[in-house]
């Protein structure tokens, strides 16, 4: 057997934003018309603060391959030189069962997380949304900016973090890699006030957004928090927003903070008004009117994984990118 091998950087260059946001499209609609088979992730959840490992497999019939995910995701990366998130993707195809490709899942989960946002941002966002707002400075955060730059006309940027300090060298790097400016803000309220996008992706474990702080008309993805005892927005918020979320099978079971809004009783499980999917496929409605807040829930599944995955690799093999390696 042939795999090929494809490092961050091969990733990057063959999975460009732009095209990944079409990508997503096309594979969220694939999800959402049941044609994939996904499992809920399967958590190693280890002592002390080496963190969790995840294993993420799933099933897509367009393109039609199959594959996994195993990804660690490690707190004592955040504000190093390290990513959260490190690990592989492999790649099978459906003929014989054999793997072909085992690329770098850092960079593919950056890259196809925030193209989902995106997508999802384009659907649901006011068409003159452009006052954006990011609350987290890792990994995440980088690749939404590029996201968002990429379906609405951003005007201003307004960045948040937990330390200071990364907000500011947020601010300075990316707005120097986009040139634009980016305003470093020392607490959430003010960094969404009048803000028409919101992304989250702190990883926090208790509510950072409140409702009260949202100004009527935002569109928000909910990133951070990926397993259910987290929750980046408060239960207001939640249950004030029509809310959309990446796979429903995903999110009753694993979204912080849709299950605290259920517990709390403050919504029921009717409020998910549609996958992202669904939206895409014009077989659910979206934003309502210009004052509705609308969210997004990003759990990540591995159809947006495996769909990258075949992406690149095909165009690995066009281009004569990546290692070849013979077992």
């Amino acid at each position: 057997m042939e795999i090929c091998v494809l490092r961050g950087e091969d990733v990057r260059a063959l999975l460009p934003m732009s095209e990944c946001i079409e990508l997503m499209r096309t594979t969220m609609i694939t999800v959402s018309e049941g044609r994939a088979e996904i499992p809920l992730r399967s958590l190693l959840r280890m002592p002390g603060d080496i963190g969790m490992m995840g294993n993420m497999s799933g099933y897509l019939a367009e393109p039609e391959c199959f594959g996994v995910k195993l990804v660690s995701m490690t707190p004592r990366n955040h504000g190093t030189s390290y990513p959260s998130h490190l690990g592989v993707v492999l790649l099978f195809e459906t003929g014989h069962g054999q793997p072909v490709a085992l690329l770098d899942a850092a960079e593919i989960t950056a890259i196809r997380t925030a193209a989902a946002s995106a997508l999802a941002t384009d659907l649901l966002a006011r068409e003159d949304a452009g006052d954006l707002a990011i609350l987290g400075a890792g990994t995440q955060a980088k690749s939404h900016l590029e996201a968002m730059l990429a379906v609405r006309p951003i005007h201003r940027v307004r960045i948040w973090s937990h330390r200071p300090e990364s907000a500011a060298r947020y601010a300075k790097e990316q707005g120097a890699r986009f040139g634009i400016e980016i305003e470093a803000m020392t607490d959430v309220e003010s960094t969404v006030s009048g803000a028409d996008l919101i992304c989250t992706t702190s990883r926090a474990r208790e509510p950072v957004l409140f409702s009260d702080w949202v100004a009527d008309g935002a569109h928000l993805n909910l990133v951070g928090s990926s397993v259910s005892t987290d929750a980046e927005v408060d239960t207001a918020l939640v249950a004030r927003a029509r809310y959309f979320v990446d796979y429903r099978t995903s999110t009753i079971n694993e979204a912080g903070e849709y299950l605290r809004a259920v517990r709390d009783g403050a919504i029921t499980p009717d409020h998910i008004l549609g996958e992202i999917g669904e939206v895409a496929g014009n077989r659910v409605a979206g934003r309502g009117g210009p004052e509705d807040v609308t969210a997004y829930k990003s759990l990540g599944i591995a159809a947006q994984d495996i769909a990258a995955a075949h992406f690149a690799t095909a165009r690995a093999r066009e281009q004569g990118i990546g290692q070849r390696v013979v077992i």
